[in-house]
């Protein structure tokens, strides 16, 4: 009895193997005609994207339109009227300038006496909340 179920184990054991093997085989040829299929799409992709990058891009002009800061801004990005862009710029200056980040949190701004003022009076200030509080100040 031992040896005719041995024998049998080993069949059944040859007979999953085989599945498997089979199992594979189908496997990878579908998987090879979906890549041929993606091939040819993305291909157009690019096609399309290359037509597009020839107009140049514009600056929007509400950027670059000229905004004058408020006295408490001034004393930190001067008192000439300028662009958004360049009070984002100039404030950033002096912020680096200064060491006015936070050494271990990098997105918090620790603000000095001229920076207080334009922050509403916080002592520190997450990056992205400086920018609303600083359009405050411009007019």
């Amino acid at each position: 009895m031992p040896a005719k179920k041995k024998a049998k184990k080993k069949t059944a054991k040859k007979k999953v193997a085989k599945k498997k093997v089979a199992k594979k085989k189908t496997a990878k040829k579908k998987t090879a005609k979906k890549k041929v299929a993606k091939k040819k799409v993305a291909k157009k992709k690019v096609a399309k994207k290359k037509a597009k990058k020839k107009s140049k891009r514009k600056p929007n002009p509400a950027f670059m339109k000229p905004v004058t800061p408020s006295e408490a801004l001034s004393a930190v990005v001067g008192s000439r009227p300028i662009p958004r862009t360049q009070v984002t710029k100039k404030l950033w200056e002096y912020i680096k300038k200064n060491k006015l980040q936070d050494k271990v949190n990098r997105r918090m701004i620790n603000a000095d006496a001229a920076l207080k003022k334009v922050f509403g009076g916080k002592s520190k200030v997450n990056m992205f909340e400086m920018t609303k509080l600083v359009s405050r100040h411009l007019s």
